[in-house]
């Protein structure tokens, strides 16, 4: 039996699939057009502020249902297993086959735990909000006895970790580790600022070495140091679905989907990657996967659907960096302004200001999805002006 409903599988509801999923209900509300929405968990899991969670905050519980009431798009609770390009359907555990006529690829990026030996056996991560709250209860517990944590990886995800950690729990020992100086992207007043927020809350640094084990109770170094940590919290490098390169999907060397200037998927025309999942590029270089980028990949997918299925152009997608958001607790912050490639401008925030700031660009985007049903909400700071255009 043929139908003229056209079809849409949106795999993944974290921030991008969620969003593109709502905003592309709304643009497409007069169109015959049905959207599936598929994830493993019925509850949306803030992953920005899962530090938060680690630390031993509570955070507001949404119910992905719930945020999708009065949009017309089915969820469907299940890990997607394959997907068949050439027959254009997803087997979804516990639902069968969905078939679909365009699919979104929004499944996201994890921490990595199988390249480095005994992470998998010995280290938490914030891949998941049960274990971030198990990890709360243990800190709470060690912080007692005034004991050890390391966390290992200096990028914005350990400083966020680590910055919490230490204001929540004043009487633990925190280590950052890592390979790379802390706010290596930033300018130099910036880094100087983070580092004097990391002094002030009493943060030990072992920076400049990597990691080449997890142990039950400390880190090794690569020039043999054990570093003695009673938890080990690991935010280092990251890993992402193998379900598109499984697929027959073309995909890069990190097995993030090859997309056009349009985000489509250059092998499969019918399968468009957002966030985390997309190899994007631009004139100035390559998108790396955060929530500045993602959510205006989501968009502008969300647009760009809806513009094909009514006959539109689609113009190809854009995006500059804009700022490096950095909480340091829950009453710091240092803000680095960027270029359109990320690298940094002179201007930067700190303190209650940068705090302000902070919270505003990465408070919870619920309220912003939930907007997103009855008005189309901007979500994108810079589209990288100049530097965005293809030179001849």
């Amino acid at each position: 039996m043929t139908t003229t409903t056209h079809r849409i599988v949106v795999l993944g509801a974290g921030y991008t699939g969620l969003f593109a999923a709502v905003r592309l209900a709304r643009r497409t509300r007069k169109l015959d057009v049905r959207i599936t929405l598929v994830n493993p968990s019925a509850r949306f899991t803030e992953r920005l502020r899962m530090h938060q969670i680690a630390a031993g905050q509570e955070l507001a519980h949404h119910d992905i249902p719930a945020i999708l009431d009065g949009t017309g798009i089915q969820f469907v609770q299940g890990w997607a297993t394959a997907i068949h390009p050439e027959a254009r359907t997803v087997r979804v555990d516990g639902a069968g086959d969905l078939a679909y006529d365009e699919l979104i690829y929004a499944l996201g990026s994890a921490t990595d735990t199988a390249t480095v030996p005994g992470v998998a056996d010995h280290a938490w991560t914030l891949n998941d909000p049960r274990v971030a709250h198990e990890f709360a209860g243990r800190l709470t517990e060690l912080a007692a006895v005034g004991g050890t944590v390391a966390v290992c990886g200096a990028g914005l995800t350990g400083i966020e970790a680590a910055t919490e950690i230490a204001e929540s729990h004043p009487g633990l020992r925190v280590t950052l580790v890592g390979s790379g100086e802390p706010g290596a992207m930033m300018g130099e007043k910036a880094r100087a600022y983070l580092n004097a927020a990391l002094d002030r809350l009493g943060i030990q640094r072992a920076i400049g070495q990597r990691v080449t084990k997890v142990l039950p109770a400390a880190v090794e170094l690569a020039d043999g140091t054990l570093l003695a940590a009673d938890l080990t919290l690991w935010t280092s490098g990251v890993r992402v679905a193998p379900l598109a390169a499984e697929s027959g999907i073309a995909v890069d060397e990190h097995g993030l989907i090859v997309v056009d200037p349009t985000l489509t998927s250059v092998s499969h025309p019918t399968i468009h990657a957002i966030g985390d999942a997309a190899a994007v590029r631009q004139a100035w270089g390559a998108v790396h996967g955060t929530c500045q980028s993602g959510l205006p990949t989501a968009a502008y997918t969300a647009d760009s659907i809806a513009a094909r299925l009514r006959g539109k152009p689609v113009r190809p997608f854009r995006f500059g960096y804009f700022h490096q958001p950095v909480s340091l607790g829950r009453r710091d912050a240092v803000i680095q302004f960027t270029h359109a490639d990320d690298s940094p401008r002179r201007l930067y925030l700190t303190g209650r200001p940068a705090r302000i700031y902070k919270e505003l660009v990465s408070s919870s985007p619920v309220p912003s999805v939930k907007a997103s049903k009855k008005m189309t909400t901007t979500v994108q700071l810079s589209k990288g002006g100049k530097a965005t255009r293809v030179r001849a």
